[in-house]
C-alpha cells in the first residue's frame, strides 16, 4: 500500500492504520468520537495528502477545463478563486468530484479525490492533447486541511513568513499562492477552515507546528461524520458514474448557460434540465436509537422507495442520520422506515446539511 509521508507520525502517534483507496492512512488515534467533537468545538489537522493534486497549463486551458467540467471555470474569472463541480461521463453520471482552482489565465489546478486519481489523470490526458495542455500529476505536494472554529487563529500563528496574516484575508473558496505554497479556504467538514497544499518538506515542518500550537490530529472517521453531518458527498457512496447530478443533489453544479458551451455529459442531461426527476436525496433522521448504515432499504408507505447512501451516528445531534436516495414522491417532513436488520424502524426526512458551523442545520419543510 501507499503511504504519506505523514505515516509515521501517525504510528508514533498511535493511529490506527487501515487501508483507503490503495494508502495507508489512520482512522482515528484513539477515539473517533473525540476526534469528532474536537473540529467541532476547537480545531484539528487532518492529513489528506492521498488526494491527488493536478496541475493544468497552456493558452487553452480554460477551454479545455470548461469542457471537461459540468460547472463553467469561466464563472470564477480571477487569480485566487476555486470552484466545485464534477467530471461526467457521456451518459451523464459522475467520474468524480473535484475542485478546480484558477492560479492564472494559462494555469489552473485540480484536487482529485483519492480512489479515482489514476482514472482522472488518465480521462484528462486524454482531452488535454487536442487542446495542447500540459498536465502535471504533483506527487511533490503534501495536503493538509486545518478545520474548525478555532482554524484561522491556528493558521495565523503557525503559518512563516506572514501567510498567517494573508490566509485570515481568505473569504471561503478563495486561495493564494505563495513560493509554492496554496493556501484555500475550502474543507470538508462544514466548519470554517482551510487546506493548505504546499511541498513535502513543508509540509512536515507545518504538521510539526500545528500540533505543538495544540492542533489535534484527525483520523478518516471522524471525517466521515463530519461531512455526512455537513450533507456533503461521498464519491462512491453517495455518486459514481451511474448517478446522474441532477437525482442527487448536485444540480447545482451544472452550467447550463451560456447555451453553446458544449461540455462532456450535456447532451445526455439537457433533455432533462427543468423536468421532475423520479429520485431525490434527502437526509434521515432515525427517530429511535440505533446507527442507520449504507445500503439500507427505504419504504415510504408500505412501498420501496429508495435506499441510504451514506449512513452513520451523528455526535452533535446524538441520532443516527444518513443520506439517501429516495423516490420524488417521499416528502421532506414525512416520516419513513428503514429496514435495520429485519427491524422497520421510524427516521424523519428532511433536508440536508443536518450540522453547520456547530449546530442542528437541517430543515423539515
Amino acid at each position: 500500500m501507499k503511504k504519506t509521508l505523514l505515516f509515521d507520525d501517525h504510528v508514533a502517534l498511535k493511529g490506527k492504520m487501515v487501508d483507503f483507496a490503495g494508502w495507508e492512512m489512520p482512522l482515528h488515534y484513539g477515539s473517533q468520537l473525540r476526534e469528532h467533537e474536537q473540529v467541532r468545538q476547537h480545531c484539528g489537522v487532518f492529513d489528506v495528502s492521498h488526494m491527488g493534486v493536478i496541475d493544468l497549463t497552456g493558452k487553452r486551458v480554460e477551454r479545455l477545463l470548461r469542457f471537461l467540467l459540468s460547472n463553467d471555470v469561466a464563472r470564477i474569472p480571477e487569480a485566487g478563486q476555486a470552484q466545485y463541480g464534477l467530471m461526467l461521463n457521456a451518459t451523464g453520471g459522475i467520474s468524480d468530484d473535484l475542485i478546480a482552482y484558477r492560479l492564472d489565465p494559462a494555469h489552473f489546478f485540480l484536487v482529485v479525490n483519492a480512489a479515482t486519481r489514476e482514472k482522472a489523470l488518465t480521462w484528462i490526458r486524454i482531452h488535454a492533447k487536442s487542446h495542447e495542455v500540459q498536465v502535471v500529476d504533483r506527487r511533490d505536494l503534501m495536503i493538509l486541511a486545518v478545520q474548525g472554529p478555532k482554524a484561522a487563529a491556528h493558521m495565523e500563528r503557525c503559518l512563516p513568513n506572514g501567510l498567517g496574516e494573508r490566509a485570515m484575508g481568505l473569504k471561503p473558496f478563495h486561495f493564494f499562492q505563495d513560493d509554492g505554497w496554496r493556501i484555500a479556504r475550502t474543507g470538508y467538514t462544514g466548519e470554517d477552515g482551510f487546506e493548505c497544499i504546499i511541498p513535502e518538506e513543508n509540509g512536515t515542518t507545518l504538521w510539526g507546528s500545528l500540533l505543538r500550537s495544540g492542533v489535534v490530529p484527525i483520523g478518516l472517521g471522524a471525517r466521515d461524520t463530519l461531512r455526512l453531518e455537513a450533507g456533503m458527498h461521498l464519491y462512491g457512496h453517495d455518486m459514481d458514474g451511474h448517478t446522474s447530478p441532477l437525482e442527487c443533489g448536485l444540480a447545482w453544479t451544472i452550467a447550463w448557460e451560456p447555451l453553446d458551451r458544449d461540455f462532456i455529459g450535456r447532451e445526455a442531461l439537457e433533455p432533462l434540465w427543468g423536468q421532475p426527476s423520479p429520485r431525490q436525496r434527502v437526509g434521515l433522521i432515525l427517530q429511535e436509537r440505533g446507527v442507520l448504515r449504507d445500503q439500507q432499504a427505504v419504504v415510504w408507505e408500505g412501498k420501496p422507495a429508495g435506499r441510504i447512501t451514506s449512513g452513520g451516528y451523528s455526535p452533535t445531534l446524538e441520532k443516527g442520520i444518513a443520506l439517501a436516495q429516495v423516490t420524488s414522491q417521499v416528502p421532506i417532513g414525512g416520516i419513513c422506515q428503514v429496514d435495520m436488520r429485519g427491524r422497520w424502524m421510524d427516521a424523519q426526512v428532511v433536508r440536508p446539511p443536518f450540522v453547520r458551523l456547530g449546530k442542528a442545520a437541517f430543515r423539515d419543510r
